[in-house]
């Protein structure tokens, strides 16, 4: 059976995105990427949001990323080969490696995917993530030394959620990479 996983990177004050929309206080050192590097490889499947699909697919999948500098090269091998799927009402389709599903469609299709991939399912996307929050195995929040005072947050807003520290993991930058699953 599969673990469904909710793994972003966000700031010391909670947010994926900073007012303005942007991650650039998220930018990993080498390290840190390296960390993430290692998570997409042992990631069964990415389940996407568009919002971050449509980010990450069009920087990660250009030619230039796979020649660039060694860690940002590995991530994009790494991400290109990891099974992708996208959950969008907007989209008409997707390249290969990635499927489209349906939003509407999500939470039934997240229910057969963890019971038929073993391994992790990593998804990806704030709103996503709010939607499926009742199937959140583990939450992976990647913790930056940043405040962005305000923005998207990384947890959706009014969930009541009871977790137990699982594992921990501090970077010479000052990022704190966690694991929690849900407590019992």
């Amino acid at each position: 059976m599969g673990t469904l996983s909710y793994t972003m990177t966000m700031s010391l004050d909670g947010y994926i995105e900073d007012p303005t929309g942007s991650f650039m206080f998220a930018e990993p050192d080498d390290e840190l990427h390296r960390f993430a590097n290692r998570q997409t490889r042992e990631t069964a499947a990415m389940l996407l949001g568009r919002g971050l699909y449509e980010v990450m697919e069009e920087f990660w999948t250009a030619p230039e990323r796979a020649d660039g500098g060694e860690v940002e090269a590995e991530f994009a091998r790494e991400y290109a080969a990891t099974p992708r799927i996208v959950f969008s009402d907007s989209l008409e389709s997707v390249p290969p490696g990635c499927r489209l599903v349906r939003r509407a469609d999500a939470f039934d299709e997240v229910v057969r995917l963890k019971k038929e991939i073993e391994g992790d399912l990593s998804v990806g996307g704030a709103a996503l993530a709010a939607s499926l929050v009742d199937l959140i195995d583990e939450f992976r929040p990647n913790v930056v030394p940043a405040v962005t005072g305000g923005g998207k947050p990384y947890f959706p807003l009014g969930a009541d959620l009871r977790l137990r520290l699982v594992e921990q993991r501090t970077f010479g930058s000052g990022a704190v990479c966690l694991r929690y699953a849900r407590a019992s």
